[in-house]
C-alpha cells in the first residue's frame, strides 16, 4: 500500500487542520497519509517502537511531500502510556493486532481518554485472517466491534476497505470517543 491508497482509505475520517498520532507508525505511510490530509495548518505525532523505524520516521519529516503538516516523532509503544497533547484522532494501522487479545480493550480505552470531546480513533486492520507470526492477535471486524463495547466506546464504522496486498482483505473503521 502506498500513501494514496492509504488516504483513500482513512480520508472519512480526517479533516485538515487536525492533530492526529499514528501509533505504531512503521516506515510512515500512513503518517504521510494523515499529513496530506490535515494539511498545513495540522500535526501527526508518528509514533513506533522500532528504533529503526523511528529513524525512517524522522527523515520522512525532514523531507517534502508530506502536506505541510507539522510530524512529530517519538519513540514509544501504543500498549504503554504516550506523552502526547489531547488529539482530534488516532490511528492505529495494523498495529493494535500485536497487542496481546486480552489488552486490546484497555489499550482502546486508554487511547480513547487521550482525545478531544470530538475526537475518534480509526483502526484499520485485515479482516477474517488467521493468526500468524505477522499477525499475532488479528482483530476482524467483528473483533473490534466487541472491544469497542469493552472499552466503553461507540460502535466502530467501517470507512474503507481494500484488497491485502498480503490475501484477503484490510478495513478501515472509526470509532468515536466517548
Amino acid at each position: 500500500m502506498d500513501a494514496r491508497d492509504a488516504v483513500q482509505l482513512i480520508a472519512p475520517a480526517v479533516r485538515p487542520g487536525e492533530r492526529w498520532a499514528d501509533l505504531g507508525a512503521g516506515g510512515g505511510t500512513f503518517t504521510i497519509a494523515l499529513a496530506r490530509l490535515v494539511g498545513p495548518t495540522g500535526a501527526v505525532h508518528a509514533v513506533d517502537r522500532d528504533a529503526s523505524a523511528v529513524r525512517a520516521l524522522e527523515a520522512l519529516a525532514r523531507a517534502s511531500g508530506n502536506g505541510g503538516a507539522v510530524i512529530v516523532v517519538q519513540h514509544g509503544d501504543l500498549a504503554q502510556p504516550l506523552d502526547l497533547p489531547p488529539l482530534d484522532g488516532v490511528l492505529i494501522a495494523n498495529a493494535l493486532h500485536f497487542v496481546d487479545a486480552r489488552a486490546q480493550a484497555g489499550v482502546l480505552r486508554r487511547i480513547a481518554d487521550g482525545l478531544t470531546s470530538s475526537g475518534r480513533i480509526v483502526v484499520v486492520e485485515y479482516d477474517n485472517r488467521s493468526p500468524s507470526r505477522w499477525v499475532p492477535f488479528p482483530i476482524p471486524l467483528a473483533r473490534l466491534t466487541d472491544l469497542a463495547r469493552e472499552a466503553k466506546l461507540a460502535a466502530p464504522e467501517a470507512i474503507g476497505s481494500r484488497r491485502s496486498t498480503f490475501g484477503g482483505s484490510m478495513y478501515a473503521a472509526r470509532i468515536a470517543a466517548q
